[in-house]
């Protein structure tokens, strides 16, 4: 990577997304997935695995092809450069596996990367298992240390503390650098744990939206959230205790539900069917 070249870009802004402890039912490295393939993204630049992962905790995985040929595949970090037709900006992907070590050398490797080609957003996506009912919109938490940021997506402080992932570092560590940072989190249903969570993922692409102002394409991704939904609702309806469950679950959701919520969710939602809209802003 040292004879890395970065051709000139247009004001470009990162997205990153990790798989493991951050990614439940793959939901947000399936986000990065679903631009990489519908911008037809390159490969920008692949960071050394061995400076990163303990290959007992992350291990390489033996593929096959449709001959039977077998390939060993490693937990490589891939950064991915995407000039989507019709977008004012460039994006720079960035898919990988949670680090098992070296956390700020890693940081500052795909920060330095960033800086080099001008980035000045960084959004990092990730998903958590929740008590979250399956029936209901996906919920999607942020945060961000730039106030821009905070009033654009309607952010509310979070007042979390205690152990936290790649995310969050690389977030801290890019403000600290001058360029603004903010995290978005889906809420995936537990005991839909089973990846992938297509409806997490969409949810996502929507917040992502938000965060950058640019329409996104969603592609199949709403037909795979349908199909999603009708999956959970007969899965639920076959075993009464969990069906019992959700129930509660609906109930204590619409109870905490704040109206100045909801209301910002509806305009959320108009604001992006606006930018889709040909000739939309």
């Amino acid at each position: 990577m040292d004879d890395l070249s970065i051709p000139p870009l247009n004001d470009p802004w990162m997205v990153a997304a990790f798989q493991g402890w951050n990614d439940a039912g793959d939901a947000a490295s399936s986000v990065v997935d679903h631009l990489v393939d519908e911008w037809d993204a390159e490969v920008l630049a692949e960071l050394d695995p061995d400076d990163y992962y303990d290959f007992q905790l992350t291990r390489p995985v033996l593929e096959r092809d449709d001959e039977g040929t077998a390939e060993i595949v490693w937990p490589v970090p891939t950064l991915y450069l995407a000039r989507p037709s019709g977008f004012e900006r460039d994006v720079l992907l960035l898919r990988a596996p949670e680090p098992n070590m070296r956390w700020r050398s890693f940081c500052s490797t795909v920060l330095g990367l960033a800086t080099l080609a001008g980035v000045t957003e960084l959004v990092t996506l990730g998903a958590l298992l929740t008590d979250a009912p399956h029936t209901r919109p996906v919920p999607v938490s942020g945060s961000s240390t730039d106030p821009s940021l905070v009033a654009r997506l309607s952010l509310r402080p979070s007042s979390y503390a205690g152990p936290v992932g790649i995310n969050a570092v690389l977030n801290e560590t890019a403000s600290a650098q001058g360029i603004a940072a903010v995290s978005l989190w889906a809420a995936v249903p537990h005991y839909l744990a089973e990846p992938p969570c297509p409806k997490a993922t969409l949810a996502l692409l929507g917040h992502l939206e938000d965060a950058v102002g640019c329409p996104l394409p969603q592609g199949v991704l709403a037909e795979l959230a349908e199909a999603w939904q009708r999956g959970a609702e007969e899965a639920t309806a076959e075993d009464p205790e969990i069906a019992e469950y959700v129930e509660e679950l609906e109930q204590a959701q619409d109870a905490d539900a704040l109206p100045e919520a909801t209301g910002e969710s509806i305009a959320r939602e108009f604001e992006r069917y606006l930018r889709r809209r040909p000739g939309g802003s």
